[in-house]
């Protein structure tokens, strides 16, 4: 892809042309190299997506970065704490508004939603309601650059983690979503939240689609075979898996539980 940048070198710095990486120290199994934070724009005026968790030296490095250009926004994919913990500060440092789904994480009057369109630099950031991983989850649809930037519903390694205020039915429906514009608009990458530039949109959405039904029926064969509890599913189904990713995975199981549940199963 024309204008792809992948660093050797890890996240930060990686994107497209006009959708740049600055990464937050906050390293862990769950959030893997740490929050990227996106600039989205080269001119005189940007976006900031996810300022990342409230880590003053993050912050002013991005302040850092902006120099003396303007950001007209800082647009949060969702409110979990490694990706809007910050948005505040960061907010009142370059003198932005902070636009959010959920109230809650909104500084200013404006919020952020579905079918939302945000022009900057000649610019246009379209916003798709992605929830599942939360109940707020949104992504953003970078036409310029033939990519998506995904919050935390597509990570640049591994899978997600349904958190306890998302639901699974929604994020497989919203999988189905990203996969189906993807192939329609032609992306050509994804911006995860966390990870490596996805160069391979239909790709890498086609793998967590299969995962996730995947898992399903190993859980299914799990509770055949007695497992109950999740902590009793995720011995079995997760056996292979770093013990330390455990309390992760039971948070999945049980949404998991859950959306069979609801079917019936």
């Amino acid at each position: 892809m024309s204008g792809l940048r992948i660093p050797l070198d890890g996240p930060d710095g990686s994107g497209t042309a006009n959708a740049f990486a600055v990464l937050a120290p906050n390293p862990s199994p769950m959030t893997l190299d740490g929050t990227n934070t996106w600039v989205i724009g080269t001119g005189e005026e940007t976006l900031v997506v996810d300022p990342g968790p409230d880590d003053e030296a993050h912050l002013r490095r991005l302040v850092a970065h902006l120099g003396e250009r303007r950001v007209r926004a800082v647009l949060l994919s969702h409110g979990h704490d490694d990706h809007s913990g910050g948005a505040r500060r960061f907010a009142e440092l370059v003198g932005a508004p902070v636009r959010a789904l959920d109230p809650r994480h909104r500084l200013g009057e404006e919020g952020l939603g579905d079918g939302d369109v945000i022009t900057v630099d000649g610019l246009e950031l379209h916003v798709v309601g992605t929830p599942g991983h939360s109940f707020d989850s949104l992504c953003f649809w970078l036409p310029e650059d033939g990519a998506v930037l995904t919050g935390d519903t597509v990570l640049g390694r591994g899978t997600t983690v349904i958190a306890p205020d998302g639901d699974l039915a929604d994020y497989l429906r919203s999988l189905d979503l990203l996969r189906a514009t993807v192939e329609k608009v032609g992306a050509r990458a994804l911006l995860p939240g966390h990870g490596p530039v996805l160069p391979d949109p239909v790709g890498a959405l086609d793998g967590y689609v299969a995962h996730r039904r995947q898992r399903l029926d190993q859980i299914r064969r799990a509770r055949r075979q007695g497992a109950t509890t999740p902590k009793e599913i995720v011995e079995v189904v997760y056996a292979e898996v770093d013990r330390s990713l455990w309390p992760a995975a039971e948070m999945s199981v049980r949404a998991q539980l859950s959306y069979l549940d609801g079917l019936g199963e």
